[in-house]
């Protein structure tokens, strides 16, 4: 009776905490949401406005005798459920059992992910919208059901990852910036970059096709997509280079040029505008989301990154028909892009042009221009992929995944997936 007289007590201020009224000035759960990728579990919750997340996730073994799983739990304050959660959110992946929301204070809110296995997290926190992100990383149990891209395929087994040094390219996903409610820069005209981008990427995929690529893309028409999905549909088709496309602004008109970007954990002053227009965010803000990327493991990928930018880059500036030449060459620069750092691979961002300068915006109209930008980036990304299979050890056959072009096909479509084009073997 001892023992369960504190479980009592704390039953009855839970239940006298959900009837009282509710604080004024706090946020509101916009939406909880979850993807399942072979390695993690991505967990995001959107508030209304800013939440304060108090102290670092804290990790709970499981308690066999209260019949509680092992945990992750983190509180949020400045956030309001009440009793809208009063049903955990079930996931049953493999490593997530469970979501679970409850008010833990008057003005604290209690997120609780129920483990099946764990490794380690990683907890991001975003802005516009407000939103935190937590990554649960682990071996899944033997007994989960299998995700589309991991099931048979024409009686052939899905095969685990290589490393990121021995891992062939095969998968490129192609992301079109912007899009739908979000028009990004507007330029000369009226032109607008989320169109720019979607013309850009219809007119990629194809030419790396042509060159043995298998391609997604994450939009193929003029929809609102978050950064989430956009990471989701990449990692669920297991990309191995994801290819962010964008147009360029300036305040001063006679700014242009062509420049590519990939994630490392230092930035260059320079970037700041840039980074904070893409990722929708003030320029004071870049600095605590450099912060962020500081703390994450991105050095492997950010390797593999630099390479990619740097010939996808030389491409586009060398490359180009001689009636577009000279490009200003702006260079291949770091910056801290949420697209790049929510993804798990190598990832770089393209800046195709300035909308704001008055030649350039003409030329990002041309199909003829915009067709030669696609030729030279898929050139660069074939000749990043060419040089990697030559330096790649022979010996990984038969280590999970074959290092010859005759490996099983991966299916390519995904739920909210748009464009999706197979290469033929």
């Amino acid at each position: 009776m001892r023992r369960r007289l504190p479980l009592f007590l704390l039953v009855l201020a839970a239940l006298g905490l959900l009837g009282t009224k509710r604080p004024a000035g706090l946020g509101d759960v916009v939406e909880v949401r979850h993807w399942s990728y072979r390695d993690y579990t991505r967990v995001v919750v959107e508030f209304t406005r800013p939440v304060t997340v108090e102290g670092p996730v804290q990790h709970l073994r499981a308690d066999g005798r209260a019949r509680r799983p092992e945990r992750l739990y983190l509180d949020l304050n400045g956030l309001w459920v009440g009793r809208r959660y009063l049903e955990a959110i079930t996931v049953r992946d493999g490593l997530l059992r469970g979501i679970r929301l409850g008010q833990y204070t008057l003005k604290t809110t209690r997120l609780v992910l129920d483990l099946e296995r764990y490794d380690r997290y990683r907890l991001i926190e975003l802005t516009h919208p407000h939103r935190v992100v937590v990554d649960v990383y682990g071996e899944r149990g033997r007994g989960e059901t299998l995700r589309w891209s991991e099931r048979r395929e024409n009686g052939r087994p899905g095969y685990g990852r290589l490393p990121m040094p021995i891992r062939p390219l095969r998968t490129v996903v192609i992301d079109p910036g912007h899009g739908g409610r979000d028009p990004g820069a507007i330029g000369v005209g009226g032109l607008r970059e989320k169109d720019v981008t979607l013309r850009l990427a219809k007119a990629l995929a194809p030419r790396l096709v042509a060159r043995g690529f298998e391609v997604v893309s994450t939009r193929d028409g003029d929809r609102t997509i978050s950064l989430e999905e956009r990471t989701a549909i990449a990692e669920s088709v297991r990309g191995d280079l994801l290819l962010s496309l964008h147009a360029n602004a300036a305040r001063r008109r006679s700014v242009r040029g062509i420049e590519t970007y990939y994630l490392d954990e230092n930035h260059e002053r320079h970037t700041l505008t840039v980074a904070a227009r893409e990722n929708g965010i003030t320029r004071s803000q870049v600095n605590e989301l450099q912060e962020t990327v500081a703390k994450l493991r991105v050095s492997e990928a950010s390797d593999h990154s630099e390479r990619v930018a740097t010939m996808v880059q030389d491409r586009l500036v060398r490359g180009l028909p001689r009636r577009y030449r000279p490009v200003p060459d702006l260079g291949v620069k770091k910056g801290p892009f949420y697209v790049l750092f929510l993804s798990n691979m190598p990832a770089i961002l393209v800046e195709a042009g300035f909308l704001t300068n008055r030649e350039e915006a003409r030329r990002l109209r041309d199909r003829e221009y915009i067709e030669a930008l696609a030729e030279q980036i898929a050139e660069g990304v074939a000749r990043y992929r060419d040089a990697t299979d030559l330096e790649s050890p022979r010996q990984v056959r038969g280590s999970g995944e074959r290092a010859d072009r005759t490996a099983a096909p991966r299916p390519l479509s995904s739920d909210r997936s748009g464009l999706a084009a197979r290469s033929r073997r």
